[in-house]
């Protein structure tokens, strides 16, 4: 698909809060996300944006991002100050599940799945970063971001595929045996194997994609939803072709300058063949920098790292 449909937003929900960077949905069209403040939120009522409700179901103490629904309700929820936590929305009740792994702390903790068997994989985006230094990690192309996984047994996650470029979303595979893993650094949807005989195993799903994936959220029964943070910058592809000590000297320069982000926002939708099958877009949005996008209650909900609420969007009909 090359030509995009354009992108209509009805509404912005505001949340009393800044940066809804995850957004995902329930059966019941719920919509939860956390913002910098560290609360957990819920939005009921997105049927009819402009009656929509906001509902605190949560509080981390950090910064969360990443979010997951567990079948029994729970969340699971990545906080970037160093923890993967699971937490009951309907108690408000937190625990940790890991704050380390492979000696390190869980720093720039980022995104979370969970297969029926309990295992839960979790993407680090950086260990050379932290989140307020993102731009750095992009800008380096420092190659750190790696995909762990958590047993329901382990105490500890285990570090299955390193050397990932800003390692982001995450999504299961339709048919339950490989990850989808968006490396916003590399503009590229990796597919890594969890089962069969190539498990453990990493290949390119899709390369080259028009701006820098997000994360990711699969439509029940349906594509691989893409969140992209901002479209292609030529300049940086250049740049990450240069040595380190370039790349390291235009990071610290990157991390002085303000950051405005672009005023194109886009969403995919990918099949687990890597081919797109819906590409919406909208130039000169008001609403900026969309971290990620979800369905519900017949909308397309945008969430981002930089806005005071989350954009309630017209879904376009499938082509």
């Amino acid at each position: 698909m090359d030509r995009p449909t354009p992108l209509v937003p009805l509404r912005c929900v505001a949340l009393g809060g800044t940066g809804p960077e995850d957004v995902v949905a329930d059966p019941e069209g719920r919509v939860f996300t956390g913002v910098s403040d560290g609360r957990v939120l819920r939005i009921d009522g997105l049927d009819d944006p402009a009656t929509a409700r906001v509902v605190r179901v949560g509080q981390t103490g950090g910064r969360p991002l990443g979010l997951e629904l567990l079948p029994d309700g729970d969340l699971l929820v990545c906080d970037s100050y160093g923890a993967l936590l699971r937490l009951d929305p309907r108690t408000g009740r937190t625990r940790v599940l890991a704050e380390e792994a492979a000696g390190e702390p869980l720093r720039f903790c980022s995104n979370a799945v969970a297969l029926p068997d309990g295992t839960v994989y979790v993407t680090v985006s950086s260990r050379a970063h932290p989140l307020r230094d993102w731009i750095g990690d992009l800008v380096e192309h420092t190659g750190t971001g790696c995909l762990l996984r958590l047993g329901p047994d382990d105490k500890e996650p285990e570090v299955v595929l390193d050397g990932l470029q800003f390692a982001n979303g995450l999504a299961v595979s339709g048919d339950g045996r490989a990850l989808v893993v968006a490396e916003t650094g590399a503009r590229r949807l990796t597919r890594f194997a969890i089962t069969g005989p190539g498990a453990g195993r990493a290949e390119p799903l899709v390369e080259d994609l028009p701006g820098y994936p997000d994360n990711l959220w699969r439509a029940p029964g349906g594509p691989v939803w893409v969140a992209l943070a901002g479209p292609r910058v030529p300049a940086l592809d250049l740049l990450h072709r240069a040595g380190p000590s370039a790349r390291r000297r235009a990071a610290a320069v990157a991390l002085r300058a303000p950051y405005r982000p672009s005023g194109t926002i886009a969403v995919l939708a990918v099949d687990d063949e890597g081919r797109t099958v819906r590409h919406l877009r909208r130039r000169h949005s008001g609403y900026r920098m969309v971290t990620s996008v979800c369905e519900a209650a017949g909308h397309l909900v945008l969430g981002s790292l930089t806005e005071p609420g989350v954009a309630v969007c017209a879904l376009p009909p499938t082509p």
